[in-house]
């Protein structure tokens, strides 16, 4: 059986992308079933729909409150029988009721070292302004299991990119995509699946 795979998205979904495109090389033995968006007009859903993969809205503001949404969410995804969460770029925080439902079932990617420019207000761009101001010479990314902690959980993996002279956010951001994102991330979860596959959960 196939651990089944959810990928939370908001935005484009080139970290998605890189998930699809491990499935589509056998390089990922779990299955993507479902992908779910808190943004309807994130092109990460048109992603899904392009690779035949079923997708979900869940927003704050339909839903009215973090504990609804939340509920709305979990239910979407025991419908699936969702084994494993891959939050891909997913800008929505999830609270602890609902993370703790999912021991070391939920994988974030985070484009920093962590411990380094990670945490609550820590993203996108954000990052890498932070790690340009503060003259660091390695950035990199880092998969974690996710708690109740914004970038707190068990670091799984990370993969070092040196930054360049010259360097704006925009041309770190995408060196940090490209040399560390969609190489860790695919690899994470295929450990990650392949141990709840083994564990029989």
């Amino acid at each position: 059986m196939k651990t089944k795979i959810a990928v939370l998205v908001s935005g484009g979904g080139t970290n998605l992308q890189a998930l699809i495109d491990a499935q589509g090389k056998t390089l990922l033995s779990g299955e993507i079933v479902l992908v779910v968006s808190n943004n309807p007009g994130a092109y990460a859903l048109e992603r899904a729909k392009k690779a035949g993969i079923e997708t979900a809205v869940v927003t704050k503001k339909e839903w009215g409150s973090q504990a609804a949404f939340e509920a709305k969410l979990k239910e979407i995804l025991t419908d699936h029988g969702i084994q494993l969460i891959i939050l891909a770029g997913f800008m929505t925080i999830l609270s602890a009721e609902f993370t703790s439902c999912y021991p070391r079932r939920i994988l974030n990617i985070h484009p920093s070292l962590i411990p380094s420019f990670c945490g609550e207000g820590f993203y996108g761009l954000r990052v890498h302004q932070a790690a340009l101001a503060y003259g660091v010479k390695v950035t990199g990314a880092t998969v974690h299991f996710v708690n109740e902690i914004p970038d707190g959980g068990e670091i799984i993996a990370q993969k070092a990119v040196y930054i360049q002279p010259g360097d704006t956010p925009e041309i770190l951001q995408r060196r940090v995509m490209e040399q560390a994102e969609w190489v860790l991330l695919p690899q994470a979860a295929e450990q990650v699946s392949a141990e709840l596959c083994g564990a029989g959960v």
